[in-house]
């Protein structure tokens, strides 16, 4: 059979022997489909399968034509960091609910994979935000975002004060519980949560939302995809200041601390079927246009 993808890289929900199953259940269709599979060696342990040679996340990047997620979005969320800089395409197949980012379900596998190995499927690329941590002059983190990058205090019920730039324009100082700085992917995860926008994922913007602000008309900002932001911690009170990436990378921040994010030159490619609706997603996701009951 002639295949639009010839070599796939299969990766899983670490430990979980469910979404083991299922990826024994795909890594044996894509065998006979005669193409050559891949198994991400963090998601080895959890199959019993021989024929899938297990190797490393950049091996797959490497050399795979297409790498195929099977769990949750927070298993896409680390594939499309650890795999950003590969370009290649990622297909998400959903083990539970449905999600925003892996919207193959588990009865529509074989169907949906047909197609897509066909060349039938809809190739979406979306922004991935990049940001590094600056104390005193010396770089003390690099890290990717899907989602968001999340400056916000750790248990302690006390504002942080953060200084915020664009452009190295100045926009505001904020008194707040922290702030988001969201991809339109991640637009309807925390963001949306703390009454951010929801940003359609075409969109080139990165939205700044702060989370319960002390002003109330601090409210939430959407700039361009090519800005570059600036976020400067003034002051927290003796609270611990926590930035995370996706809700999955975590540091402490001092006083001082200067963060820049911007978007990766390299965006995501998501897979989708050819039927993948964007707003059909929203609709099952948010319950709108319910009746009441």
């Amino acid at each position: 059979m002639d295949n639009t993808f010839n070599t796939i890289g299969l990766i899983g929900k670490y430990n979980d022997q469910h979404g083991g199953d299922t990826l024994i259940s795909v890594g044996n269709y894509l065998l006979s489909r005669g193409c050559h599979v891949f198994v991400d060696q963090g998601s080895a342990p959890d199959i019993s399968a021989t024929e899938f040679e297990p190797v490393d996340r950049a091996t797959i990047g490497k050399e795979c034509d297409l790498v195929i997620v099977v769990g949750g979005d927070g298993t896409l969320l680390n594939a499309a960091r650890s795999l950003n800089a590969s370009d290649v395409p990622i297909l998400g197949v959903n083990l539970g609910r449905l999600g925003f980012l892996v919207d193959v379900s588990k009865e529509q596998i074989e169907e949906t994979l047909d197609k897509v190995l066909g060349g039938q499927f809809v190739e979406e690329p979306r922004i991935l935000l990049h940001t590094t941590i600056d104390r005193g002059g010396e770089i003390l983190s690099e890290n990717n975002a899907f989602n968001d990058v999340v400056i916000h205090k750790s248990h302690v019920a006390r504002m942080i004060e953060l200084e915020c730039y664009v452009d190295q324009k100045f926009v505001s100082t904020m008194r707040a519980d922290g702030l988001v700085i969201s991809s339109p992917t991640g637009s309807t995860a925390y963001a949306l949560s703390s009454g951010g926008p929801i940003l359609h994922p075409s969109l080139n913007a990165i939205a700044l939302v702060p989370i319960c602000p002390h002003t109330l008309s601090n409210r939430p900002l959407v700039v361009s995809g090519d800005s570059q932001i600036m976020i400067k911690v003034c002051d927290h009170e003796q609270s611990e200041v926590l930035v995370t990436c996706d809700g999955q990378i975590g540091l402490s921040l001092q006083i001082g601390d200067v963060l820049r994010i911007n978007r990766t030159d390299h965006p995501v490619r998501l897979i989708h079927p050819e039927d993948y609706d964007f707003f059909d997603i929203l609709r099952a996701k948010l319950h709108w246009a319910e009746r009441p009951s």
